[in-house]
């Protein structure tokens, strides 16, 4: 059983999927195609997802019996003492960009200016 979960993604990808898979939801795609077939449609994914997120889950001989991997997404795949899980990212983890000296980009709200750059 493979299922894919596609984010913003053109539809052209979607009707390349529907080619093997069912569309059970928008952007959900279902099925159980082959080895081969799930690792080619995966790479189509890749190529031809642009600015949007994927995520697929498959089944598989290991312990959880399945197993996933994701494009673009915030959250990633770890493994923990042989399991994979889902690390997603901390919220008060500090950003990795420095704010530039040049102050904000035009268009920030009052509050997000002060927000980000404690500016009152």
């Amino acid at each position: 059983m493979t299922v894919i979960v596609l984010t913003n993604c053109r539809a052209g990808l979607r009707g390349f999927l529907t080619r093997w898979l069912l569309e059970i939801s928008a952007g959900v795609f279902i099925g159980n195609p082959s080895a081969r077939i799930r690792d080619t449609l995966w790479n189509e994914v890749q190529q031809y997802a642009g600015q949007g997120r994927a995520l697929m889950a498959h089944t598989t001989n290991n312990e959880q019996g399945f197993t996933f991997r994701t494009h673009d997404h915030a959250w990633h795949p770890t493994d923990h003492e042989g399991t994979i899980l889902i690390r997603r990212p901390d919220p008060n983890a500090p950003a990795v960009s420095q704010p530039s000296s040049s102050g904000p980009p035009a268009g920030w709200s009052k509050a997000s200016k002060r927000r980000r750059y404690g500016r009152q």
